[in-house]
């Protein structure tokens, strides 16, 4: 694309996709839960059972229709158009989605999931499979990795095991193309005005290290048994990664909106769709791209991947696809997606969090800014996560007194949720009882199995509704 308005091309088609969306004020809630299944017999997922549950879900719920349908014929999502709830699974059949159509309080939604999960949950285990809260399946080295034959699953897959074909990239990659099929995440769409954009990544992305205290629930038990949040390192170190700007956290802090522009022109892409299907090429940043007349890529057709060109257009940052903790959506919306999946019982402490910090930015701001907790010490907020996500605090920090930062912030939610009057922050106090314990879900896991616990209970504990 040789154009000498290039630059000021992208610059523009990255405001109207990622930014002018937020001029307009709006209070919503979206939820997105991530929940692994898991067969009970230590085999793999039976992906026949997979169908037949989705079939009953499909019957039960009269309101929901087919949305997503395989190459195989197989549905892999169904939508309530009344209200925009999908039920679907996520990379593979390995794992279920619960994709909560934007509502204005918390109460609305978790309702409607404790009564999609109940059902679906009782279903599975007619069958000797069930589900459970956890950031990574715990039964994973049983399952079939195999991706949903579908447009965007068999793209994504294939993008992720490319990595065999980077030889000159500064990182190395871990050996877990599939891990989308067996890592699971709690996510939070909220409405958040243009105005308070740059405030709020800025703010957020420095509270990332005491997200990690609070919610970490990624422990791999194949080997790093001593990560909180091994689901981090798994994106990092994928080919999401080879451009550090597409994943994790923001290592600037941003001005204005320009900077934010700015940042997301520096991101890589990696796929587009012509005529309905994917093209998947190695990762190129956008300057790249749409400096070049054509990009060699791969198409997938009739069961196999041929070679195709494609010439780059303007509108293909559509398919700009970074997995930041903090994304922008064309939606309008900021999507915080750090978060692993919860233990069922406390899946709304994730949203209520975010939700009652939205309004407190300010608060939140100074306490940060006059923390010498865990900041002042050298270390930047990424710097922090990777030290806070491991089973044992670094000795630089004090254990006591970082229990005291985070129940400020926590306690900042709470207010935040109070002053929305309805009763939301109810479901904070899971959080309180972690600060209270020094703990969190994936703190205990490793502790459980220490003692000797077995695994089958906690997987069942962690798939309860109620503790």
């Amino acid at each position: 694309m040789n154009d000498k308005n290039l630059q000021s091309r992208i610059e523009e088609r990255i405001y109207q996709q990622f930014i002018k969306p937020t001029n307009q004020r709006k209070d919503f809630i979206g939820i997105e839960i991530e929940v692994p299944i898991i067969n009970l017999n230590k085999k793999a997922v039976d992906f026949g059972i997979v169908h037949k549950v989705t079939s009953k879900i499909l019957n039960h719920f009269d309101d929901f229709e087919r949305e997503g349908i395989d190459y195989n014929g197989d549905i892999f999502s169904i939508k309530n158009p009344k209200n925009d709830d999908i039920i679907c699974y996520d990379c593979s059949y390995n794992n279920i989605e619960f994709a909560m159509g934007r509502e204005k309080d918390l109460f609305t939604i978790n309702d409607r999931f404790i009564e999609y999960y109940s059902f679906v949950k009782e279903e599975f285990e007619k069958y000797d499979h069930t589900l459970t809260g956890m950031g990574i399946n715990p039964y994973r080295k049983y399952n079939e990795e195999i991706p949903i034959p579908s447009e965007r699953y068999l793209m994504l897959y294939h993008h992720l095991q490319s990595f065999k074909n980077y030889k000159n990239v500064p990182m190395h990659f871990h050996n877990y193309p599939a891990y989308g099929m067996f890592s699971s995440a709690s996510q939070v769409q909220l409405d958040v005005y243009k105005d308070d954009l740059v405030k709020t990544i800025n703010v957020f992305s420095k509270i990332e290290p005491i997200k990690a205290i609070l919610f970490s629930n990624s422990v791999f038990l194949d080997e790093n048994k001593h990560v909180t949040c091994f689901r981090d390192a798994l994106w990092e170190y994928s080919t999401h990664g080879i451009n550090p700007h597409n994943i994790g956290m923001y290592d600037v802090e941003f001005n204005n909106l320009d900077d934010l522009g700015a940042y997301l022109e520096s991101l890589n892409i990696y796929c587009v769709m012509r005529d309905g299907a994917y093209i998947n090429f190695p990762t190129m940043s956008l300057q790249e791209y749409f400096q070049k007349d054509y990009v060699r890529g791969e198409i997938y057709s009739n069961g196999e991947y041929r070679y195709i060109d494609v010439k780059p257009l303007i509108d293909d940052i559509n398919y700009l696809r970074p997995f930041k903790f903090i994304n922008l959506t064309f939606r309008g919306t900021v999507e915080f997606r750090s978060v692993c999946t919860q233990p069922i019982y406390d899946t709304m402490t994730v949203a209520a969090f975010h939700l009652g910090l939205k309004n407190r930015l300010d608060e939140l701001a100074e306490v940060i800014t006059n923390d010498k907790v865990i900041y002042h010490k050298g270390y930047t907020a990424r710097e922090l996560r990777k030290l806070l996500i491991q089973d044992e605090i670094p000795s630089f920090i004090d254990k006591n007194d970082l229990c005291k930062l985070t129940k400020v912030i926590v306690d900042l939610a709470n207010d935040g949720l109070c002053e929305r009057g309805i009763g939301e922050e109810v479901f904070l106090k899971p959080l309180y009882e972690r600060i209270k314990n020094h703990s969190n879900p994936g703190k205990d896991i490793i502790e459980s199995m220490h003692s000797g616990v077995e695994l089958e209970k906690i997987i069942k504990e962690y798939g309860k509704i109620k503790q």
